[in-house]
């Protein structure tokens, strides 16, 4: 067997075998009502994976009345917090033993490259129940003191029903940042993932199963987002939802959840978001960091900083740096260890990435590298670096969520911050610079929900979150997301022998 061989023996080895393809609902794995089925189709090839359980308004109203019937009158919301920590440290623990399989799944579901799977993802989900297990026993109400003579205290009660809806660009931490503080809350739930991705989150479910999740608490319904996820959205016994994923959808979701019962939403959606390089930086450093900002997890994630301003004094040199650096970049197999980028996630969202490049080239940006897909079958692109991007331009206002970078040229802090909030969204933002100052005011000069100086994706489980403008509001991670899934109760009783008697 030749070496070459040998490697392509080990990656299979890594291809997991497909366990779960029907719907999660109390606590058991059941087909559709109308035994419809779609497919989920494997991105390196277009070829099909497995044939799902398309869910529907009838499932997602079973789904719906196990998670009522878990809180009305299940343990769950009911138990001790001690309790609930140590089912979730125990679902936490069980993520890490699967995390071969797990990363397999987003690999070949997703296109995500397995290495990164392995060592982000899947233990970084795992880590995220953790952090919410540790507060699963820390929620407390306050004793008031109060203007009249009365006793007064709060309580802090589990919200209710939550409907999860997960994007495909992230499945497994987007399924751990969405459960994780709902469960550690007290909450029941209902989860539907992406049609595109499916597979990691009923394994998960199996695993919640294993962990002694009880039957009703966690539901998972695969379909389409205008069959089950408009089902969740308008369900009037769900007293919640959290939908990640982009603004046009996510305005549909606030739509039906008004329209319904009024339900509170919490929205995490698109973005465009600025990387600013300041002329006192290492050039070498901040153009590699700049091509991460772009290029990681093929470009399809909703904080990439595509568009990328230079200041003019080292503007012909970070592009010299950013050609070297991109010629080294590998797209190939996601199961490859020496692979940067796999294929997008589906043959829409690849379709949808070339008619960007092609709207870029047709209004006059220059085509630097890149541009292209790559390879006979499969949904690889090129990495594409476009550069003399107008503002105005189309690749420098949507969102493309692809491995596609605008480099524009600026010469002042205030120009730069008023191009960097000329933008419909508000989600994230690159500050690099040496200077302090200028650190300073540019952070609290661009309207977005978090802004990294010199650095860049620095999520951490304590770090909120969210947009500004059409890139939603709510917060995941932090403890602000735990606040999320709580209601807030106030009682009020009179002090003995007071005139409130």
């Amino acid at each position: 067997m030749t070496e070459q061989n040998g490697k392509h023996e080990e990656y299979l080895l890594n291809i997991p075998k497909i366990k779960f393809t029907q719907l999660f609902i109390n606590g058991d794995f059941v087909d559709s009502i109308s035994g419809k089925k779609f497919e989920t189709i494997d991105p390196r090839t277009g070829e099909v994976i497995a044939k799902i359980a398309e869910g529907d308004k009838q499932d997602v109203d079973l789904a719906v009345n196990a998670a009522r019937e878990a809180f009305d009158h299940g343990p769950w919301p009911r138990l001790p917090g001690s309790e609930r920590r140590k089912i979730l440290l125990k679902f936490a623990d069980l993520i890490e033993e699967n995390i071969n399989e797990l990363a397999g799944l987003d690999a070949i579901d997703g296109g995500k490259l397995f290495s990164m799977a392995k060592m982000g993802d899947i233990p970084g989900a795992a880590e995220t129940i953790r952090y919410f297990a540790g507060a699963a026993d820390k929620i407390h109400g306050s004793t008031l003191k109060m203007s009249r003579e009365l006793h007064g205290y709060t309580l802090r009660e589990p919200i209710g029903v939550v409907g999860h809806i997960i994007p495909w660009n992230f499945p497994s931490q987007m399924f751990a940042m969405k459960v994780g503080p709902a469960l550690a809350a007290g909450c029941t739930m209902v989860v539907k993932p992406a049609e595109q991705t499916p597979l990691s989150a009923l394994y998960y479910a199996h695993l919640a199963k294993l962990a002694g999740i009880p039957d009703g608490v966690l539901n998972v319904v695969t379909g389409y987002g205008h069959s089950a996820g408009a089902a969740i959205s308008s369900h009037m016994d769900v007293d919640k939802i959290s939908f990640t994923g982009s603004t046009e959808v996510g305005r549909l979701v606030m739509q039906a959840a008004a329209a319904s019962n009024l339900k509170p939403v919490c929205l995490e959606l698109g973005g465009k978001s600025p990387f600013i390089v300041f002329d006192d930086v290492d050039v070498d450093k901040i153009a590699h960091l700049a091509l991460i900002g772009t290029l990681f997890n093929k470009g399809e994630i909703c904080v990439a900083g595509s568009r990328v301003f230079v200041q003019e004094g080292i503007y012909d040199e970070f592009l010299v740096k950013l050609l070297e650096k991109v010629k080294t970049w590998v797209v190939g197999d996601p199961f490859d260890p020496n692979t940067h980028q796999g294929p997008q996630v589906d043959k829409k969202q690849y379709e949808r990435i070339l008619s960007y490049i092609e709207h870029g080239k047709k209004e006059g940006a220059t085509l630097l590298t890149g541009g292209k897909p790559l390879g006979g079958k499969g949904y690889y692109i090129e990495p594409t670096i476009f550069t003399d991007v107008e503002d105005d331009m189309t690749i420098a206002k949507e969102e493309i969520f692809g491995p596609v970078m605008s480099v524009m040229k600026f010469k002042t802090v205030e120009e730069v911050i008023k191009r960097a909030n000329a933008t419909k969204y508000g989600l994230a933002a690159g500050v690099m610079t040496n200077n302090l100052n200028i650190a300073n005011t540019v952070s609290r000069s661009i309207r977005a929900g978090v802004i990294w100086v010199n650095c860049y994706f620095a999520f951490d489980r304590d770090l909120p979150y969210g947009g500004y403008k059409m890139s939603g509001f709510g917060r995941d991670m932090g403890m602000e997301s735990l606040d999320a899934y709580l209601q807030v109760k106030s009682v009020a009783m009179p002090i003995h022998d007071s005139p409130w008697l």
